[in-house]
């Protein structure tokens, strides 16, 4: 049998051609390998709708809300203080707050943070803590004025804590040395307590507020508005763009009547003195000085102030933050007597002419009452015994009135309550009358009490201020007007007012005068060219059996007061100087004397100035627009 030719083509062809079988398990393969990968990204796809939707639902929300629009604060500048001539003494100055975001915040990073920025861990912790129950966008502020180290920290750290949110923020600049801190006071953040208060109602956690003196009293005035600046943000917190800025709004400024160059040498006539100046303008109540020492730096609340400086100043036995020009409750000595004089010829329990003889003292109310003239003045009419702050005079005069007679004057002139000035915590001292003793003490007021308060010892006590409103009354003839900080039109000042007797001013005012040009105990604030009207005063702050038997120190000397005011007719200025310790009220005097001295230079300066220019425009033929000035004039 012959088998058929093989074809060696065809052999080739079905040799190259794999089997059925192989073919198909290769194609399962892959299609195993795909089922496969689609069911590892489907599980990875639901594990991540896992964590994303029911594990932790609120931490990638506040991520999500992270990265969109955030709205970041302006802060509000605060106006200006300004004298009365429109000089600064308070204004801004840029710098740097810190504020943590607390939606983005995490509690383990609060440690590294409070190391790397120098607080307190516990202080940032409490801070934190206090706004917890607030909604999460609200941010804290954890540091004020940031340092260049501070900035470098933030700045070097953002990616590790993007939870810190830097801002620019407007700080106060207060005067150097203490200058006026007791009348413009400072800010700071506001407290828990003052939130509750109705009258921050309108304020919120973290607002920096006016805390003391006109700081305090203007604050919504001198308050700005916080703007806004909308940001959109990423998850880390860092800013991509802005979309919007509303502007903040500047707090309004605020004119006193203070005058700086009065104000800087009552600051330096009082030294390092413990005590107070007051300067008034008795037409219209303007206060044109107020020193109170020892004095504190407010520039160190202006931020928020370190425990240390705090306990120096909360420690100090001499009481820097008590502003002893309305603080201080304290006998007036002998500067009480021109209204003891003034009560006297009001009632007509006096003339002028009426005399008593001093020896060295007098015996009233079974009660020998000491002069402070041992070797006595002789024989004293009115002029005489204010002249020479005769006490007998004055004792003799004193139980010739009696207390409420006494009272009644001494509450015409504003002792035993406030003035009114617009500064917080103002004290009211003390005029005491039988109605007080009784009210107070439930007994009866003594004959031999008053002698010693018609010499300004005793129960009575009074504030710089009210000294100073009381006499300024007396020598314009009987019209108190209300001192105050901030310039207003006089039709706007309250005024309290009694007709005096002019010829009675003029005995009491005549009298002043001799003190300081006549002798008298105040010739130290005399001044050429000029008539300078007085009262020197001696106020015991023991008796001295007392002092005698406790072998009291420095500490309890005498306090020295003087009151003055000039001109003699139509004054236009009252000093009060309060020299704590002083031991003689000629002391106080000198200081007086410069303050009154200062007040006239500078109008003598401006008067010359004015004339100058009157001169020139004249000489040149020219004429200058609604009488304005070429110049500014000179301070």
């Amino acid at each position: 049998m012959t088998l058929p030719p093989v074809d060696s083509n065809r052999e080739h062809q079905l040799s190259d051609k794999p089997p059925l079988r192989d073919d198909t398990r290769f194609a399962a393969g892959k299609i195993a390998v795909f089922q496969y990968v689609t069911v590892i990204i489907f599980l990875f796809l639901i594990s991540g709708f896992w964590r994303l939707q029911v594990q932790n639902p609120e931490f990638y929300g506040e991520r999500a809300q992270q990265n969109s629009i955030k709205s970041m604060p302006i802060p509000g500048p605060r106006g200006r203080i300004l004298d009365r001539d429109g000089r600064v003494i308070v204004d801004n100055h840029s710098s740097f707050s810190l504020l943590l975001a607390r939606e983005s915040a995490k509690d383990e990073h609060l440690r590294p943070i409070a190391q790397g920025l120098d607080l307190d861990y516990g202080d940032l912790l409490a801070r934190v803590q206090r706004v917890r129950k607030q909604p999460k966008y609200v941010t804290v502020t954890i540091k004020d004025e940031l340092s260049p180290a501070d900035l470098a920290f933030v700045d070097s750290h953002h990616d590790f804590f993007p939870e810190l949110v830097l801002i620019q923020t407007p700080r106060r600049l207060y005067p150097q040395n203490g200058t006026l801190a007791h009348v413009i006071g400072y800010t700071g953040e506001i407290s828990e307590q003052e939130l509750d208060a109705p009258e921050f109602a309108k304020y919120n956690q973290g607002d920096v507020v006016g805390k003391f003196g006109i700081e305090k009293q203007y604050n919504d005035t001198l308050m700005g508005v916080d703007g806004q600046r909308q940001v959109v943000v990423d998850n880390r917190g860092t800013v991509r763009r802005t979309l919007a800025i509303k502007k903040a709004v500047e707090g309004k400024d605020l004119q006193l009547t203070i005058d700086l160059d009065v104000q800087t040498v009552a600051e330096l006539a009082m030294g390092a003195k413990n005590g107070s100046v007051v300067a008034l303008d008795p037409r219209s109540g303007e206060v044109l000085a107020m020193v109170s020492r020892p004095t504190f730096d407010p520039n160190k609340f202006a931020v928020r102030i370190k425990t240390k400086d705090w306990r120096e100043i909360a420690d100090n036995p001499e009481h820097p933050m008590l502003n002893r020009a309305i603080q201080a409750e304290l006998a007036p000595g002998s500067t009480f007597k021109p209204i003891v004089a003034l009560a006297g010829l009001e009632t007509g329990t006096i003339d002028d002419k009426w005399t008593t003889r001093c020896s060295g003292g007098v015996a009233l109310y079974g009660r020998y009452q000491r002069c402070w003239e041992k070797r006595g003045h002789g024989t004293q009419s009115l002029h005489g015994g204010i002249v020479h702050s005769c006490d007998v005079y004055f004792y003799t005069l004193g139980a010739k009135l009696g207390i409420d007679n006494l009272a009644f004057y001494g509450d015409l002139a504003g002792f035993g309550q406030i003035t009114g000035i617009d500064l917080p915590h103002e004290k009211s001292g003390l005029m005491p009358s039988e109605k007080w003793k009784l009210r107070t003490q439930r007994t009866k007021w003594y004959a031999g009490e008053t002698p010693s308060v018609a010499i300004g010892q005793g129960a009575l006590t009074v504030t710089p201020l009210q000294l100073a409103r009381a006499i300024g009354g007396l020598a314009v003839g009987g019209k108190w007007y209300q001192p105050h900080m901030v310039k207003k039109a006089l039709d706007q000042v309250k005024v309290a007012e009694w007709a005096l007797h002019p010829e009675y001013v003029k005995d009491v005012v005549s009298g002043m005068y001799g003190v300081v040009n006549e002798g008298g105990t105040g010739v130290r604030a005399a001044l050429p060219n000029l008539d300078v009207c007085g009262k020197t005063g001696t106020a015991q702050l023991a008796s001295n059996d007392y002092l005698k038997a406790s072998g009291a120190g420095k500490d309890m000397q005498d306090n020295a007061w003087f009151v003055g005011f000039a001109p003699r007719d139509n004054p236009e200025i009252v000093v009060v100087a309060l020299f704590e310790h002083g031991a003689h009220g000629q002391f106080a005097a000198a200081i007086v004397r410069d303050v009154i001295k200062a007040h006239f230079d500078k109008k003598n300066r401006l008067t010359q100035w004015q004339q100058d220019q009157t001169r020139t425009v004249a000489a040149l033929g020219l004429g200058l627009p609604g009488g304005a000035a070429a110049v500014a004039p000179p301070h």
